[in-house]
């Protein structure tokens, strides 16, 4: 069992991030083992627009019960950040993903964002046209080592405060 809350995305450059939104993606293995029992692996936060600081504060309730016949495919949570940036337009902010911890108890997560940069001219043109690159598929960010081709940029870090329950683990032998 999940019980999560999505706390706040800290922008390294404040400018861009107005009026700040979360998509959010728990991804499992399920053609594994992993089957939800309770509560939505998918979410958006609502949107913050941060005035004088430079966080995003979201404060979005996670609640998943997975059930589970093995520890292949362990959930991660993947991340679309997005704003609207001085002239009114949506754009992407960025990725990110992070595994979920393993063992039961209270974790604080950061999970670091990025976007990807393209080429000079696709940069020039997100300045002055908006939009910027996005990726097609985003099963590439975390399931995927063709990642590591992307030239990208940090944008920031979201903070997440996690709480895990792991029940009949031991039934099985599996410590933690």
């Amino acid at each position: 069992m999940l019980q999560a809350q999505l706390l706040v995305s800290q922008s390294l450059s404040y400018e861009w991030l107005n009026f700040g939104i979360c998509n959010l993606l728990i991804v499992d293995n399920r053609e594994s083992a992993w089957r939800l029992l309770e509560g939505n692996h998918e979410g958006q936060t609502q949107v913050d627009n941060p005035q004088n600081e430079d966080l995003a504060v979201w404060d979005h309730p996670i609640d998943v019960h997975y059930a589970t016949k093995s520890l292949y495919g362990w959930p991660k949570m993947f991340f679309e950040v997005w704003h609207q940036d001085a002239f009114a337009r949506h754009e992407l902010y960025g990725y990110g993903f992070c595994n979920l911890p393993t063992s039961p108890g209270t974790h604080d997560v950061q999970c670091v964002t990025w976007r990807p940069t393209g080429t000079f001219q696709d940069q020039i043109r997100q300045i002055f046209v908006g939009g910027g690159m996005e990726i097609k598929d985003s099963s590439v960010i975390y399931t995927s080592n063709d990642r590591c081709n992307l030239h990208t940029v940090a944008m920031g870090t979201i903070h997440l405060q996690l709480g895990i329950i792991l029940r009949h683990f031991d039934k099985y032998g599996i410590e933690y």
